[in-house]
């Protein structure tokens, strides 16, 4: 599912890609077992939708067409102004792609991978790794000047729906400012650019414990 609503401002198109899901497979990343299982899912998307056709030529003269349809690859060929807004970790990334039900059938994870701070030693830095890998792939963002980004740490999914995580007292907040202020800085051009990426787990105190996962 990718989500995606179009602002038009007085002289540029800006779109704002909402990537709750979408970046549930950025990179095709392995599971903890090392398997890539949701590569063998989009592979099938791939061919059945022959998207081969609409990616990017210059991405598909060094990999596969499967590669460039993961979005680490193809943001890069990405003109329109975009605002990328996710967690860096994904509740449901965590609990169906980086932890999923068959590579823990011993149940270690079970409570982890359903709250966050359950988490022991071990398994938070596995955690860690996994948003390392998405912010190493957002870095091309960072030179695109109109892009936004908000990146934040809290343990969360589809923050856009809900109002508990868009604005709310609880919603999360980096350089003080919620989603939805972000959001708006970045599409009325309010100020400096909106690239916000949060520290690594827990660090952020506005990661309330209600908001949705």
């Amino acid at each position: 599912m990718i989500l995606v609503h179009v602002f038009l401002g007085r002289l540029q198109l800006n779109a704002f890609l909402m990537l709750d899901f979408f970046l549930t497979t950025f990179s095709g990343r392995k599971n903890i077992d090392g398997e890539r299982f949701f590569r063998s899912v989009y592979n099938g998307v791939v061919h059945l939708q022959n998207v081969s056709k609409v990616l990017p030529k210059d991405c598909l003269a060094k990999m596969e067409p499967l590669d460039c349809f993961f979005p680490s690859e193809l943001i890069k060929s990405i003109n329109t102004p975009t605002f990328i807004l996710n967690s860096g970790y994904d509740s449901w990334q965590i609990q169906n792609v980086l932890v999923p039900d068959e590579s823990s059938p011993e149940n270690s994870w079970l409570t982890c991978k359903a709250n966050i701070r359950d988490c022991d030693s071990t398994q938070i830095e596995v955690l860690h790794g996994f948003r390392k890998t998405m912010v190493g792939d957002l870095k091309v963002v960072q030179d695109k000047e109109e892009w936004g980004l908000f990146i934040d740490s809290c343990f969360t999914h589809c923050q856009t729906p809900f109002k508990i995580s868009w604005d709310s007292p609880i919603s999360p907040r980096l350089g003080n400012k919620t989603i939805s202020q972000a959001v708006g800085d970045w599409h009325f051009s309010r100020g400096q650019r909106v690239k916000e990426i949060d520290c690594e787990y827990p660090c952020n105190p506005t990661c309330s414990s209600q908001l949705p996962s």
